[in-house]
């Protein structure tokens, strides 16, 4: 079969060997003659894909011995109610940076558990770039400060986070984690939904410091309390097995790769094909975000009417693009171009864009 050049947002594209090692052994994992999903989690097997994925994890992205690696579920969006509830004191402040609808969507989980304030924002110019960090404002009351490091609708990126001795940082990094090298160190809190750069949906990963794991909070309830799950090695209850099993291959191949800093370098690549284009186009597309503030994972732009976007998004598919239509709130075109999207598929996309372009450039001067 011919593969899709795949632009989704997420669930976004995994990369083609994972897909083919886990069909290998999609009847037979470890010649145990069960599928990974007829597993006991309790098991031998399962237990060595486990710490197989924490293991890759750890080592990927440098993780201090400090830090608790979690797997748990209900996607980031849970994480917007678990990070407040473990981490916000009555008598304290929780801090947010709003640079898109995810931000927003977790501070308003978090006025729901305790007091909050906006450290800073770019909503009143549409999220097209991410604050500077000497803009954001913290009291002495803080319990931490909230960011998203990407912004998959808008398509901004952090390129520089803010750091602070005393306040954790807390980041939702779920559709840019794995894409460059991080400080781990400089968090409090990284959390994660897979179905971007490390995964299929269905697992969050939680990378947590351990003193900012509250021993005292009997009140929450057992599954939403981090100490529930970093007691249990993430085996409480029944975790999402094939995800995790489908996340450790994913950590596989990008060693394989090469590790963390040569994904990065080819995310570099891809995204530059995209903005490159988008730039050389005389205006014929514009990007959203700031050139700045541009996200190496979703590239968002618009074209010079609605007619031409339908038109661009009808034979694009025709063509074998997936995925490349804008987020019903702010329209216009998206190619989301995570680790697992290959160079190629940039390539193509920028060659498809630059025909396009030439093609209905003259009819728009008719």
């Amino acid at each position: 079969m011919k593969r899709a050049y795949n632009f989704n947002a997420g669930p976004a594209a995994l990369p083609l060997a994972v897909l083919e090692k886990a069909n290998a052994e999609w009847l037979n994992i470890f010649g145990s003659g069960m599928s990974v999903m007829e597993l006991s989690h309790r098991s031998k097997e399962y237990e060595q894909i486990h710490a197989k994925a924490q293991n890759l994890l750890r080592e990927l992205m440098n993780i201090p011995e400090h830090y608790e690696v979690l797997f748990l579920q209900g996607g980031a969006s849970l994480q917007f109610s678990m990070v407040p509830m473990n981490l916000l004191p009555k008598d304290q402040v929780a801090y947010y940076v709003l640079t898109g609808a995810w931000s927003d969507k977790a501070l308003k989980e978090a006025k729901k558990v305790g007091k909050t304030k906006v450290a800073a924002s770019s909503k009143e110019d549409n999220y097209t770039y991410i604050p500077p960090i000497e803009e954001i404002q913290l009291g002495e009351d803080a319990a931490y400060l909230h960011i998203t490091s990407n912004n998959t609708i808008y398509g901004t990126q952090w390129k520089v986070f803010p750091t602070s001795s005393t306040v954790p940082i807390v980041a939702d990094m779920s559709s840019d984690i794995l894409s460059k090298k991080i400080d781990v160190s400089s968090f409090g809190l990284i959390y994660a939904g897979a179905q971007k750069n490390l995964g299929p949906s269905g697992v969050t990963v939680v990378i947590i410091r351990k003193d900012l794991i509250n021993n005292s909070l009997s009140e929450l309830p057992t599954m939403l309390n981090y100490e529930t799950h970093a007691k249990n090695n993430s085996l409480y209850n029944t975790p999402p097995t094939m995800a995790i099993y489908l996340l450790s291959l994913v950590l596989e191949w990008v060693k394989e790769q090469g590790g963390v800093e040569a994904i990065e370098k080819i995310n570099e690549q891809k995204a530059k094909v995209l903005y490159k284009m988008i730039d050389e186009s005389e205006g014929f597309y514009k990007g959203h975000a700031l050139p700045d503030s541009r996200s190496h994972m979703n590239v968002t732009f618009t074209l010079p009417n609605e007619e031409l976007t339908k038109k661009f998004l009808s034979q694009a598919k025709e063509e074998g693009f997936v995925g490349l239509s804008g987020h019903r709130s702010i329209g216009g075109c998206r190619a989301s171009i995570y680790n697992a999207v290959p160079l190629e598929h940039c390539e193509r996309l920028a060659e498809f864009m630059e025909t396009f372009r030439i093609k209905n450039n003259l009819l728009l001067k008719k």
